[in-house]
């Protein structure tokens, strides 16, 4: 298991956990992040990172994606 922030761009990984606190994970559930849930990213920006997740794209900040195990 590791962070989502080093995994490589184009690969679709397995969220595995997310972790920080309640109302961080839940934020991050509403986007979409959950265990189970399947996440790619298309591009990293400076740290931040632009993902597909469920069909969309969304922009998660590095410290929010280093909360996302995959």
């Amino acid at each position: 298991m590791m962070p989502l922030t080093f995994c490589p761009a184009g690969e679709e990984n397995i969220i595995k956990r997310i972790g920080g606190k309640e109302d961080t994970r839940r934020h991050l559930e509403n986007l979409g992040f959950v265990p189970g849930g399947t996440v790619k990213i298309i591009s990293a920006l400076g740290g931040d990172l632009i993902v597909n997740i469920k069909e969309s794209r969304v922009a998660v900040s590095r410290e929010m994606a280093a909360k996302i195990m995959v």
